[in-house]
């Protein structure tokens, strides 16, 4: 079989399966698979693929075509300017928490020498693409996730920033009493009762630790926000990723916890996506 019939032969597969990108999956999974880019299948269709990356790529295809997503099955995820690696133990890293990154390149545009916490480092994509722009920064990420602690540690070496970053398995509640400039967190902030109404790529794939806020969908945030008061410095800043509905309760969150609110930015959808406050 040539990589022409193979790639159609897969796409009819995945539109039956209600895969919208269904010829773009197909492309770069063979490209996974016969070790190849993109661009090398785009210019080969007449190109022979041997029985064994044959079937490799057909099991690919049946896992794509009951939903797993693509970014699990290539192991890769694209974000802000960096390919990171994951696993289904990290949240696949979303176009919309790259705000997060817009704003703390603005807000910290003339200046050197900042030292962040990330709450929830996940595979890293956030701190370590700041990480990377900003060469005087220094970081601390914290996971209760052991695998993610290890996926970061991979995609830091890579990046080269290693020596910037320090990683703990941990609660943000164990941290011990200490200063820093900015924290960032996206915690997981789904209603606990809404986890089911979620597509079938995400429920049934992403891991619920980073998914499940609790019953009000806050649990996290509230505790993140009350630790944050006393790990910031005076005028240090907090940046969070918030779900759509979040903005009124977490804004009286952050009030009650000696915070002011200096912003409230929007993703692409227009909805309430990222907050910006200030400790007192």
């Amino acid at each position: 079989m040539n990589i022409e019939i193979a790639i159609k032969d897969a796409c009819k597969e995945l539109k039956k399966n209600n895969i919208s990108s269904a010829l773009l999956d197909s492309e770069l999974l063979l490209s996974k698979v016969i070790k190849k880019d993109r661009k090398f299948i785009l210019l080969n269709p007449e190109k022979k693929i041997n029985r064994d990356d044959q079937n490799s790529f057909n099991d690919l295809i049946v896992k794509r075509s009951k939903g797993k997503p693509l970014a699990y099955l290539t192991g890769i995820k694209s974000f802000w300017k960096y390919d990171f690696k994951i696993n289904e133990k990290v949240l696949i890293p979303r176009p919309d928490t790259e705000i997060i990154i817009e704003q703390v390149l603005d807000i910290y545009k003339n200046k050197n020498n900042v030292n962040f916490l990330e709450v929830g480092i996940g595979s890293g994509c956030i701190g370590l693409s700041i990480l990377k722009e900003k060469k005087s920064f220094t970081a601390t990420g914290v996971d209760l996730c052991q695998d993610c602690i290890k996926i970061c540690t991979y995609n830091a070496n890579k990046l080269g920033v290693s020596d910037r970053i320090k990683l703990l398995k941990s609660d943000v509640d164990n941290l011990i009493y200490r200063k820093y400039d900015l924290i960032i967190s996206n915690p997981p902030y789904i209603k606990k009762f809404d986890l089911n109404k979620l597509e079938r790529e995400i429920k049934n794939y992403e891991p619920k630790l980073a998914l499940d806020g609790g019953l009000d969908g806050l649990s996290v945030t509230r505790k993140v926000i009350k630790k944050s008061s006393d790990l910031l410095k005076t005028n240090g800043k907090l940046i969070l990723e918030i779900g759509y509905d979040q903005r009124a309760p977490v804004k009286k969150m952050l009030n009650k916890n000696n915070f002011y609110i200096n912003d409230i930015i929007k993703d692409l959808a227009k909805n309430d996506r990222c907050i910006i406050s200030t400790k007192k």
